[in-house]
């Protein structure tokens, strides 16, 4: 850049050229320097979290990953902070339709199990059970505790047909060396599904009460020996967002939050220790004004058995330092319980359940909208199997 004017032509285009090739090198590097920074960062938040309030969080509640990606699992699990992992159809049909070389390899696998054992209609169900297995089978390589796979939330009505799928599921787990205590067999807080999860529960296969949206729910789950139930206090809040005139709340006074408290003292003040109550899909209380926000729920309940929380959230709180007070505890969760036993032992009938759903609105209208958006999810996967078989 210094050269005089009088320097040949040919030198003064090279100089030119080298400077800009030069501060071309500059500027990839830079950006590049800056993009590693933003990797290192990543991970460093994903690997160092002690005294964040994910570390708080686990030490008084067991956490669970709400999410299908495998690589996103592994690199949460390696902090220590998560043993299990939900799945849901969402996950499953995101896997199956993605397109990612891993995951087409386990349809190819789930399609060519399916087709060597039936076929027409009961191939393309056996085809969809095995790939949210095959999904399955891999997590349970990255976590140790509990992995939850879904029953086709179309059999959400038909007690009959959700037992033979939760027993194939899991059969095909053992036939793979997977332990039945390790599997959570997902299904709907239907009156139907929670009858087939008593009938599974009796034959030593653990169950998840999903889509849990009123109290009649979650009591009828752990009267039917349940393993696990997951409360949506984030939904619940929704619902109330759109009927009751709220906008923000304080987390203690959260619809979701005192809906699934309210749960987990009725668990624990009338004996249902052996049924986990983990809640799942979160909102933020006080609204989106600040991003810490979105873990308003979750705080509020901290100290609840379980929770199953996706992985924006476990960043959030990965992040924070902030100290966490255990919210939830279970003898004065017992003590301040104000509910009866509900129904006559040792299960209401289904005439009181459906009459107590009847009468609230929440639970039976976010119960159907989340079954209706699950069996969009299912139908798009179970359209891609078609295809391939």
């Amino acid at each position: 850049t210094n050269l005089s004017s009088r320097a040949p032509r040919k030198m003064r285009w090279l100089a030119v050229v080298l400077c800009v090739v030069e501060r071309a090198g500059a500027l990839v590097a830079s950006r590049e320097a800056v993009a590693g920074r933003r990797v290192s960062a990543r991970q460093a938040s994903v690997a160092d979290v002690e005294g964040s309030q994910l570390a708080q969080l686990a030490s008084m509640t067991t956490l669970s990953i709400d999410s299908g990606d495998l690589e996103v699992i592994a690199s949460w699990a390696a902090t220590g902070c998560i043993t299990d992992a939900t799945t849901n159809p969402l996950f499953v049909a995101q896997a199956g339709t993605s397109g990612d070389p891993k995951y087409a390899a386990m349809v190819d696998r789930a399609v060519a199990y399916a087709r060597e054992r039936a076929d027409g209609d009961e191939a393309v169900r056996l085809a969809m059970d095995r790939i949210a297995v095959e999904l399955g089978l891999e997590i349970v390589k990255i976590v140790p505790g509990y992995v939850s796979t879904e029953v086709d939330i179309r059999a959400s009505f038909d007690v009959e047909e959700s037992v033979a799928r939760a027993r194939r599921i899991v059969a095909m787990y053992e036939a793979e060396g997977v332990d039945r205590s390790r599997i959570l067999v997902k299904v709907a807080g239907t009156y139907e599904g929670i009858q087939a999860a008593a009938i599974l529960e009796a034959e030593g296969i653990s169950t998840n009460i999903t889509l849990i949206f009123g109290f009649v729910q979650a009591v009828l789950a752990a009267q039917a020996g349940a393993r696990l139930i997951s409360p949506f206090p984030g939904r619940i809040l929704d619902w109330h967002k759109a009927n009751s005139g709220i906008s923000t709340c304080d987390p203690d006074d959260d619809p979701g939050v005192v809906c699934v408290a309210r749960m987990y003292a009725y668990y624990k003040k009338h004996g249902h220790h052996r049924t986990i109550c983990m809640p799942a899909s979160w909102r933020p209380s006080r609204g989106a004004a600040d991003p810490a926000f979105a873990v308003d729920e979750i705080v509020a309940l901290a100290g609840v058995d379980r929770m199953t929380i996706p992985p924006p959230l476990l960043e959030i709180l990965a992040q924070s330092t902030v100290h966490l007070p255990r919210k939830l505890d279970p003898e004065r969760a017992a003590a301040a319980c104000a509910d009866g036993v509900l129904g006559e032992p040792p299960m209401m009938s289904e005439s009181q359940f459906r009459l107590e759903m009847n009468a609230d609105l929440c639970a039976t209208t976010k119960l159907a909208e989340g079954i209706n958006a699950f069996v969009a999810e299912t139908a798009k996967l179970e359209a891609a199997v078609r295809a391939k078989l």
